[in-house]
Formats: C-alpha cells, sequence, structure tokens
C-alpha cells in the first residue's frame, strides 16, 4: 500500500483522511487499489476511533464526539463499499478461472506448472472474502442497509463499529432466507392442495390456501416494517424531491387496520379460540 499519514491532530486532518480514502476508492481501477482503498479506509476508522475516545476522555463536548462517531461511520461506508467490489472482483476472477477454487486448482485455466493464485497470495483471508460477500449481499438485498445501520448508531450515541454492520446484514440475510422458505412452503403446501380436499376439521386447523396467505402477507408486513429505520429517521431520510410523493392518508389507513387487527385478535385468543383448535 501507498504511504499514509495517520498523525492526525484535530477532527479536520482527521475529515482530510476520510476523504482521501473515498477519492481512492473512486479513483480505484484494479484489485490492487481497491485493497490499498479499504486499507485507507480502515486507518481512517482506526483514527477516528481513537480521536472519539480521547475527545471522550477529555470530557469534551459531545459535538466534538459525535463529529468523530460520524468520521467512523463515514470510514466504515468507504470500507464496506471497498469490500464489496472486492467481493465482487473476487467472484468474477474466481468465474474466469484466474484464482483457485475452494478446494484445489481444478478450474483454473492455467497450466499445473503454473498453478492459478489462492487468497492468500491476494493478500487476502477467507473469512475476509466472506465477510465482503456478507455486506455486499446483505447491501444488494436491503439497498442503504449500511448507511441506516451507521446513522442509526450515532443517532443513539453509540460508536459505529463493523461488528455492528456484519450483525445487522447477518440479520438482514437470515430475515430473507427465512422469507424464501416460508414461499417455499407456501408453493410445496400449493401443491399438496392440489390432493384430496380437507376434511372440515383439518380446515379448521391448517385453514384454506387464501386464509394462509392473509397471514404470510401479514408476517411481511411486519418484517418489512422492523427493517426500516426510527420514524424520526425515516422522516429525515425522505428525499426532498420526493415528498410529494408521500400520501400520509395511506399510511394512517394501514395503521388503523393493523391496530384494529392486533385488538381482535388479541380478544380472539383470550376467548380461548386458539387452545379450541
Amino acid at each position: 500500500m501507498t504511504g499514509v499519514a495517520v498523525a492526525v491532530t484535530d477532527l479536520t486532518d482527521l475529515r482530510g483522511l476520510v476523504d482521501r480514502a473515498a477519492q481512492g476508492l473512486a479513483d480505484a481501477r484494479s484489485s490492487a487499489e481497491i485493497l490499498d482503498a479499504r486499507e485507507m479506509a480502515g486507518i481512517a476508522y482506526d483514527v477516528a476511533k481513537r480521536a472519539a475516545r480521547l475527545q471522550r476522555a477529555k470530557n469534551a463536548h459531545d459535538a466534538l464526539i459525535s463529529a468523530a462517531h460520524r468520521a467512523q461511520a463515514h470510514a466504515l461506508e468507504i470500507e464496506s463499499k471497498a469490500k464489496h467490489r472486492l467481493a465482487d472482483e473476487y467472484d468474477a476472477a474466481q468465474r474466469r478461472g484466474e484464482i483457485q477454487r475452494h478446494g484445489g486448482d481444478r478450474c483454473s485455466k492455467v497450466s499445473s506448472e503454473n498453478l492459478a493464485p489462492t487468497v492468500a497470495d491476494l493478500g487476502l483471508t477467507r473469512k475476509e472474502v466472506h465477510e465482503a460477500r456478507l455486506l455486499r449481499d446483505a447491501e444488494a438485498a436491503d439497498p442503504g442497509l449500511t448507511r441506516r445501520t451507521l446513522d442509526e448508531a450515532i443517532a443513539a450515541g453509540r460508536e459505529p463499529n463493523r461488528a455492528e454492520l456484519r450483525r445487522a446484514a447477518e440479520q438482514k440475510l437470515q430475515r430473507s432466507v427465512d422469507r424464501l422458505k416460508r414461499t417455499q412452503n407456501s408453493l410445496r403446501q400449493i401443491e399438496a392442495d392440489d390432493m384430496p380436499p380437507l376434511s372440515q376439521a383439518q380446515r379448521a386447523v391448517f385453514g384454506t390456501p387464501e386464509d394462509r396467505a392473509i397471514h404470510e402477507r401479514i408476517m411481511e408486513i411486519i418484517e418489512r416494517i422492523d427493517e426500516q429505520p426510527a420514524p424520526p429517521e425515516a422522516v429525515r431520510r425522505i428525499p426532498p424531491a420526493s415528498r410529494h410523493a408521500v400520501d400520509t392518508a395511506p399510511i394512517r389507513h394501514a395503521a388503523a387496520w393493523l391496530t384494529n387487527f392486533s385488538t381482535l385478535y388479541e380478544q380472539e385468543v383470550q376467548h380461548g379460540t386458539e387452545a379450541a383448535h
């Protein structure tokens, strides 16, 4: 990697370091340059982390600590974007046979005397590749996930960190997997519905396909809401150009429907109908 000055004396120097990392990634045209940008962003993150803790130790004003946290978040976002690009570059190189696949060099397009490079030869570890793919895939499944996670940490007064990003990505992908499994189960059930009709007692327990579809849609609505940032943050994140398209009347109608549903459902359960089933 090219030399990076890390002697940061104030927040202005820190912002400059973060900006250099961002520019390095924007200018990167090769895997080596992306690695450089990732390392520079990592250095900026570490420096911002130390700056925030130093400010806290000095009992500095909250604004200074928050500024250092924002620099941390920006550095993490750049580092995450660099990892996304590395994951793309690595996967593309594997498909072209330019990098050894897991299990050896059986698929690379090189002679046995000149084996394709391994993960280690590229300056990476398998753990780093796995994490890069994790972050990339979660962001693809939920665009803006990285930025929202970092913003929520700052809004809560927490120090943004890599562990929180990984946790958010893992949870997002797990929710996507769970949703996919439910969809597959629903499809299997639809196929099973071609079998002899259920008895009246069975329908009382399992419901009709339409009944199960209603349940799945309600669960998906709840999951989608859970994936959104807190309401104040969500309001702030609506771009000015899109605000004319937000109609609060349907939102209030949906909120009233969900409130009415939850009230009626709780009453239903309290009256013992669920136990009877």
